[in-house]
């Protein structure tokens, strides 16, 4: 009888130690109601980097006679890309596709078919997950409305938009965070160095290039028309950027925390570093550019978000604000190239600065998370340039061929005495001010 006692008690501790173990798993596919929450508020979050956040940053940039336009490319970019995301883009970019995983995903969601309230992305519900993957293809092509103000097409905008998402937006996406070739081969973007800086700069550069340069350009630009309204969009970047990289750990935890601590030492860091560049260069350090300099932090620090530390957050924000400020200069007054709002400069410049920087910066040196097992900061490296430069070449490939196309349909750029006059009234029919 007590053999069988003992038996009987191994038994039960056995068991008793295969259902904690596989708990877990199954926890995983429950809902989670505090991830559920912060992913809901990590979208409404990110949305308002770009509506009002990004459109007032690029509005008060250009001339009074073109700031509805810039409200209105941003507006009617966020509509495109919220139906061509439900259409096909989501799926696309997160579906499965068979054969051609590694390049693309399939049309299995289109629509969202298939998915329901109950449908479960780890902890949230799949249409959380989709909401939130939708506002970054909102914003990602709402970035490179700063290559081409006060002189391009209405109708071009939104075929360019349109096209890009699709083209270029949707399978990079797929190669990064939908099981894709770059995924498989390890590449560490955490929240969009690569998917939404890399992509938008590198567009952004072609676009301009190919547009042409603003009347006056370099000589007799006027200033920016309202500093103020840049500074109060600039803000709510920075208050959104939360959603945008502590919101891509997808669940409400530490690593949201430390995700978004990072961001924000790397935007006060590159704001100020961006400062004191302009006060040694020019005597006077400028509003435009320390609300700039913060920008270029947040795009820098934004592929590493989840990999770094406190210091690596630092280190990345006080060498974005050197090298993008930099970099605003080269292009304009070296390559010629009227990159307008320096979404170049700024994005593509500060997310290739973190997609290559993490791969050191992730290590416990530096206070970071550390690399995945088998990878060395040498081998990382390499994977990372790999990212960055397959990436760059496609967008850039691609941006041309979609420009080309879209200026032997609709034409690029408004005749000169629109861009005289202004987009708003041209364009529009409406004015910013009424002085």
């Amino acid at each position: 009888m007590f053999k069988l006692h003992l038996s009987k008690v191994a038994k039960f501790v056995a068991y008793f130690a295969i259902f904690m173990t596989a708990r877990p798993v199954f926890a995983a596919d429950e809902l989670n109601s505090g991830d559920t929450a912060w992913i809901l508020t990590s979208t409404a979050l990110v949305l308002f980097m770009t509506l009002p956040g990004l459109a007032l940053f690029y509005g008060g940039l250009v001339r009074s006679s073109s700031v509805l336009s810039v409200l209105m490319h941003c507006f009617a970019i966020c509509c495109v890309s919220s139906i061509l995301w439900l259409v096909a883009g989501y799926s696309l970019a997160f579906g499965d596709g068979g054969g051609a995983n590694a390049i693309i995903g399939g049309l299995d969601k289109a629509f969202l078919m298939g998915v329901g309230p109950d449908s479960l992305s780890g902890t949230i519900p799949e249409t959380v997950f989709f909401m939130f993957q939708m506002t970054f293809a909102i914003i990602t092509p709402a970035l490179i409305v700063g290559a081409y103000p006060e002189r391009v097409k209405f109708s071009s905008v939104l075929f360019f938009s349109a096209v890009w998402l699709m083209i270029v937006y949707v399978p990079v996406t797929h190669w990064v965070w939908g099981g894709g070739w770059l995924a498989d081969m390890g590449v560490m973007d955490f929240a969009g160095g690569i998917v939404v800086h890399v992509t938008a700069g590198v567009s952004a550069l072609v676009f301009a290039h190919c547009l042409g340069a603003r009347r006056g350009f370099p000589s007799t630009l006027r200033p920016p028309h309202n500093p103020g309204l840049t500074m109060a969009g600039a803000a709510m970047l920075w208050v959104g950027w939360f959603g945008f990289n502590a919101g891509s750990a997808l669940t409400a935890g530490g690593g949201a925390g430390m995700a978004m601590t990072v961001t924000h030492i790397s935007a006060a860091a590159a704001s100020l570093s961006w400062a004191a560049m302009e006060w040694a260069k020019f005597g006077k350090p400028s509003l435009i550019g320390i609300v700039t300099g913060m920008v270029a932090g947040l795009a820098t620090v934004t592929p590493a978000s989840g990999f770094i530390g406190p210091m690596g957050g630092l280190i990345l924000g006080l060498v974005s604000g050197v090298v993008c400020q930099w970099m605003t200069m080269f292009i304009k007054q070296n390559m010629k190239i009227d990159d307008s709002l320096d979404v170049f400069a700024v994005h593509g410049v500060g997310g290739i600065i973190g997609t290559l920087c993490v791969a050191f910066l992730a290590t416990s040196t530096f206070q970071g998370l550390g690399l995945s097992d088998g990878a060395t900061v040498g081998s990382q490296i390499w994977v990372q340039f790999i990212g960055v430069a397959a990436v760059a070449a496609w967008s850039a490939m691609a941006t041309f061929i979609i420009l080309k196309v879209s200026d032997a349909l609709f034409g690029l750029r408004v005749p000169e005495e629109e861009e005289i006059e202004g987009l708003d009234i041209t364009a529009h029919g409406e004015r910013s001010y009424e002085l």
